[in-house]
């Protein structure tokens, strides 16, 4: 299943050059880059591996004869 999500990254400069990066809506993806650019496709692979990791978690051990898996939207 393919879908689009849209997130906000924050970039913040280091003081030591480079860039941090962290998603608001995501805890635990951060990420950092010398440029930019840098920083934002590390924190694209972030956000992969926390979903993925999520994902995995959350059907390991189920009975997936007993779950209803849906899409829910969610409007700010």
């Amino acid at each position: 299943m393919s879908m689009t999500l849209t997130f906000t990254a924050v970039f913040e400069e280091a003081p030591e050059g480079g860039y941090t990066a962290f998603v608001e809506e995501l805890p635990g993806a951060i990420s950092q880059g010398e440029t930019l650019e840098e920083a934002r496709e590390n924190l694209k692979d972030a956000i992969d591996l926390i979903l993925e990791c999520n994902h995995d978690f959350a059907t390991r051990d189920i009975d997936i004869t007993r779950v209803i898996r849906e899409p829910i939207v969610v409007s700010r």
